[in-house]
């Protein structure tokens, strides 16, 4: 079923989709009236719907149910990024929402190679955006994500302070990640580094600011596999894949 999202509230019967939305029901789907589709509001509910009318530029559908979507995680997970080379960050966008994360927030760390400036930094961030809306109506989410602006690595710890529980994952210590995520933890920030990692003095910071350093085993994973394989270990330790 077609999967689409809103930012108003459905009070009423009927519906009227505009925009990009309309114009991707009507010309990449081809839909009809009668056929139906789903429609998720920001209060974590989809709206089971069927479309009544349809043109070029709208398209009007009647609300048959509501429930609360099934689809999103215990678990509230925000994952901090390290700027990484190239367009590997697309990837790890588009992966890290079919996985369950609610915001990404890219990192500029000391090792970052990737130092786009202000004009370049907002086109990727809109960019991104783009990526996890279509990840998410792919991934029956029932809320789109957000990709939040960068930040300096150094002001990372005041970021953290209203989450739960903070990790950061260093190749060279840390405790087994099954011994710091339990499963009724419902906010955890996860926090993976670039190509070259992290210098030891920006772990310290972290680790000082209350945030727990954690190893991905034994092995060394790429910069953009690290964050997914993350993502992954936390959603089976806080019942998620199940």
């Amino acid at each position: 079923m077609a999967w689409f999202f809103t930012k108003e509230q459905l009070d009423g019967e009927y519906y009227t989709i505009s925009g990009e939305d309309a114009q991707h029901i009507t010309r990449s789907l081809r839909m009809k009236k009668g056929e139906a589709l789903t429609l998720c509001t920001e209060d974590g509910r989809r709206h089971s719907c069927e479309i009544t009318s349809i043109d070029r530029e709208t398209v009007t559908v009647r609300v048959l149910s509501s429930t609360v979507c099934e689809q999103e995680p215990t678990v509230k997970i925000h994952l901090f990024v390290a700027l990484l080379k190239g367009d590997k960050i697309d990837d790890v966008v588009q992966k890290a929402i079919e996985l369950g994360a609610v915001t990404i927030t890219p990192i500029l760390s000391k090792r970052c190679v990737s130092r786009p400036d202000e004009k370049a930094m907002l086109k990727k961030i809109a960019r991104w955006q783009k990526i996890a809306e279509s990840a998410a109506s792919q991934s029956r989410r029932g809320v789109i994500p957000t990709v939040c602006p960068l930040i300096d690595i150094k002001k990372l710890p005041d970021e953290l302070r209203s989450f739960d529980k903070a990790v950061v994952f260093y190749e060279c210590s840390g405790e087994p990640l099954s011994a710091l995520i339990k499963e009724d933890d419902r906010e955890i920030a996860l926090i993976t580094g670039c190509e070259g990692g992290f210098e030891e003095e920006e772990i310290d910071r972290l680790r000082e600011a209350g945030v727990r350093v954690a190893t991905l085993g034994k092995r060394i994973l790429r910069a953009q596999t690290a964050p997914i394989a993350a993502l992954c270990a936390v959603m089976l330790l806080t019942g998620n894949l199940e």
